[in-house]
């Protein structure tokens, strides 16, 4: 993996993470939540149009010292977890980091590619790339018991995050 898909596949992680904050955040405060992603929508936006723009925001961001939080360590992978054991953390619910990034699979091979790399997965290994990722935004995916409908979830995602903002450019 070169540092670019690297990089753009721990971008998307931390969007996920940031997507996850602000879903928590919403159930105990709506209001604040909305107001958050408004704010973050509008800038990123202007960051995007703007060049002039993107480089005063990173100037100031770097000048003002470390504002964002350094990214914490990723947990460490048991080097082969026992279905049982996998199992009750899945109940517990913290999941294992999934096998591979779906993002990065997809831009190297296309759907067919990620199709096939999904295709050996059992469901469990499956659950844990939806979850790593967000990608269960109506809490239905973590409960089933195909591989078939969790496929679809991944590269339905996938596809959807990819091809974002397309009508516009």
């Amino acid at each position: 993996m070169t540092d670019i898909d690297r990089t753009e596949a721990q971008l998307r992680l931390h969007i996920g993470e940031a997507g996850a904050a602000l879903l928590r955040l919403s159930e105990s405060a709506p209001s604040a939540a909305t107001a958050l992603v408004a704010l973050v929508q509008a800038v990123a936006d202007e960051a995007a149009r703007t060049p002039r723009f993107a480089k005063a925001l990173t100037a100031a961001i770097a000048a003002s010292g470390d504002l964002v939080a350094p990214t914490p360590p990723a947990p460490a992978r048991a080097v082969a977890a026992k279905p049982a054991e996998k199992k009750a953390a899945a109940r517990r619910g913290k999941r294992s980091p999934g096998p591979f990034d779906p993002f990065a699979v997809y831009r190297a091979d296309g759907e067919d590619g990620l199709r096939a790399r999904l295709a050996p997965l059992d469901l469990e290994q499956l659950k844990d790339i939806v979850a790593e990722h967000n990608m269960d935004y109506d809490r239905l995916a973590m409960r089933w018991r195909t591989a078939s409908k969790l496929h679809d979830r991944i590269v339905e995602r996938v596809k959807a995050a990819w091809t974002k903002g397309d009508a516009f450019r």
